[in-house]
């Protein structure tokens, strides 16, 4: 006989348990019923649902062996990863997820238990696609385990901001030193300025860069106490959306920054040139290059050789003697606005015993916002002056024409321009500084151009 209890609940009353002593079956409640428990109460032997209890209190990484009933999040953005699955029984479950969304790089390998099975095979499963997610079930030792659930799940959260990273030998990605919110990504070398992801609201979507083209090479002499004129700073080019990146920028800053997407930028950042061994031009500088945009390489300084000087981002100084051939570089080549850079300078030709005389001082190369110097009958120009900025997080002078030679040589611009040598030395010129773009003195044998750089500033959180 089979008899009903209507009550609202059944508890265990002063410590008794009720126990059906003809019966090893207990029913609670009637089909189509809900069976509810307690706030703060608990249940055991009803056994699993086919689900399993996520660990989110254990992320994985190496080499582990799962629990059955459990679920783990799987963090393989340093290695790979190997999870072991335990001895079958029929109904164990288990399951993964990747945490990082890095399992297309570093894979997770699910292997089995001796000469168990997985979906009928006796072989190691491997997760290789970002945010996969992976349900296995044991059924029995025919097909061992059999998966039941496998997603690829690459949702994030949508940030409110860029988050972006970089690649590349040397480059850096930091915190601004005064603004916490801000990143400061510096390209001292090629590489990439990876945007993984952008904000819904477009306005934030905007970066301020600063892109300089490499300094060229100073210009050599010939026979006797001769020297070459300064060469070119590399263009300088910087761009800024105060209300997002906010700084002290240069006075030759452009409107706006640039607004990117979710892509990755290839970054190019430019060599200097060599000197000229007299009586030889220099070389120019190469271009840097970022976002789309393009920083001219400097003008050559002129070499005891008829040609003139060299254009570029800022052009290169002329050679002493003046008359035909002996002419400056133009800068800002090619042309854009705000300009890159300035004229070079002429070198001196009157004044002395022989007004053609190459003993003239020669012209300094131009520099971002000065022109290189002109020389006298024997003293040399100058190089122009170069433009500072905050972009990086203190004030840096960059991109400075180099002196041209003479009597005596003309002092690097500032913002790492080399001097010229004081003749009739044999010196080499002064090197521009690396990562400056800073043009090269003139000498006997030019200097060296400073390479370039590539800043892109961001707010991130």
């Amino acid at each position: 006989m089979t008899s009903t209890i209507k009550v609202n609940n059944v508890q265990n009353q002063c410590g008794q348990n009720i126990i059906n002593e003809n019966s090893n079956t207990i029913t609670l409640g009637a089909s189509g019923d809900t069976i509810a428990l307690a706030a703060g109460a608990s249940q055991t032997g009803f056994g699993r649902t086919g689900t399993v209890d996520w660990q989110t209190g254990s992320i994985k990484t190496g080499t582990f062996v799962p629990v059955n009933g459990e679920g783990y999040f799987v963090d393989t953005s340093g290695s790979t990863s190997t999870a072991n699955l335990p001895a079958g029984s029929a109904g164990a479950i288990v399951a993964f997820s990747d945490y990082t969304r890095t399992f297309a790089t570093n894979n997770l390998t699910i292997s089995p238990n001796g000469s168990e099975k997985i979906g009928g095979i006796a072989q190691d499963l491997t997760l290789s696609v970002n945010g996969q997610a992976l349900t296995l079930v044991y059924v029995d030792a025919t097909e061992g385990w059999i998966n039941i659930q496998n997603a690829e799940d690459t949702e994030t959260g949508t940030p409110p901001f860029i988050c972006a990273s970089v690649s590349g030998v040397g480059n850096t990605l930091a915190t601004a030193p005064c603004c916490a919110n801000t990143k400061i990504a510096t390209f001292t070398g090629p590489g990439d300025f990876i945007v993984n992801a952008i904000s819904p609201t477009p306005a934030n979507n905007a970066v301020g860069y600063m892109i300089v083209g490499a300094g060229a090479g100073g210009g050599g002499g010939g026979c006797g106490g001769d020297g070459g004129g300064g060469a070119g700073a590399g263009g300088f080019r910087e761009g800024r959306t105060a209300p997002i990146t906010p700084y002290t920028a240069s006075p030759l800053v452009a409107a706006a920054g640039i607004t990117v997407s979710a892509q990755t930028y290839p970054i190019v950042v430019g060599g200097g040139g060599a000197g000229g061994n007299g009586p030889g031009n220099g070389s120019p500088g190469n271009v840097s290059s970022a976002l789309g945009l393009t920083s001219a390489g400097g003008g050559y300084g002129q070499g005891n050789v008829p040609g003139g000087a060299g254009p570029g981002g800022s052009g290169g100084g002329s050679r002493g003697g003046g008359g035909p051939g002996f002419t400056k570089g133009s800068g800002n080549t090619p042309p854009v606005s705000p300009p890159q850079g300035s004229d070079g300078g002429t070198g001196g030709a009157a004044g002395g015993a022989n007004p053609q005389s190459p003993d003239n001082g020669s012209g300094g190369g131009g520099g971002a916002t000065g022109t290189g110097g002109n020389a006298g009958a024997g003293p040399a120009g100058a190089g122009g002056a170069g433009v500072s900025t905050n972009i990086s997080g203190s004030s840096v002078a960059r991109s400075g024409g180099g002196g041209g030679s003479g009597f005596p040589g003309g002092s690097g611009g500032t913002g790492g321009g080399g001097a010229g040598t004081n003749l009739p030395t044999t010196a080499t010129g002064g090197n521009g500084t690396v990562n400056t773009g800073g043009g090269a003195g003139g000498g006997k044998v030019g200097g060296t151009g400073g390479s370039g750089i590539v800043i892109i500033r961001y707010k991130f959180q």
